[in-house]
């Protein structure tokens, strides 16, 4: 089994992309240890020490590593513990255990106004045809969390979230799009 590695725009972060599905629907971002004990996987990963994020996408895995963290040593480690998961057709959750997209912590998701439906249905149609795909392509996501008064709020995930680069994406890329497609969004937030 070959696993390739991309870079992506955050440089903590490394794409593992083990040429097989890795979630059949949905992502997983697990940011701490305790959060990862619902995945074998990434209970592995966090066990290396210097690992403080993991991101499960369709096809690909990204890894988080703490700063200052020498990659060169780390990356066979991450590859040995892939290959072993992956060649032993070990599951990616624990039996029992929620999989798919983590539900939002408290205070992260923000009730849509019903009179906002239609807006809303657009921003997430162009989140998830035109916005996902490109951010999966940097191995992260990107999860709508509501739209009040013009403001959208998402929140990045993987590779994405604490990139130097996402004030910029969101900003320059999705904000625009967003406002180009809907007039009604004034600007876009993280959460």
């Amino acid at each position: 089994m070959l696993i390739e590695t991309e870079t992506t725009p955050n440089p903590a972060t490394l794409k593992f992309l083990p040429g097989r599905t890795v979630m059949d629907a949905g992502t997983r971002d697990f940011a701490s240890p305790e959060e990862a004990e619902a995945s074998p996987l990434a209970t592995a990963l966090f066990a290396l020490g210097d690992v403080t994020g993991v991101f499960f996408g369709r096809d690909f895995i990204s890894v988080t590593a703490a700063p200052g963290v020498d990659w060169p040593m780390l990356k066979p480690d991450i590859l040995s513990i892939l290959l072993d998961h992956f060649s032993a057709n070990m599951p990616l959750f624990m039996p029992g255990s929620a999989a798919g997209i983590a539900v939002p912590p408290e205070g992260q998701a923000f009730a849509d106004n019903p009179e906002d439906a239609e807006i809303v249905a657009q921003i997430q149609d162009l989140i998830e045809t035109r916005v996902r795909p490109a951010v999966a392509n940097d191995g992260g996501d990107i999860v709508y969390r509501g739209f009040d008064q013009g403001k959208v709020y998402l929140q990045m995930q993987g590779a994405c979230s604490g990139c130097p680069s996402s004030s910029a994406t969101l900003k320059n890329g999705i904000e625009q799009l967003l406002k180009y497609y809907v007039p009604e969004v004034t600007e876009v937030r993280a959460v």
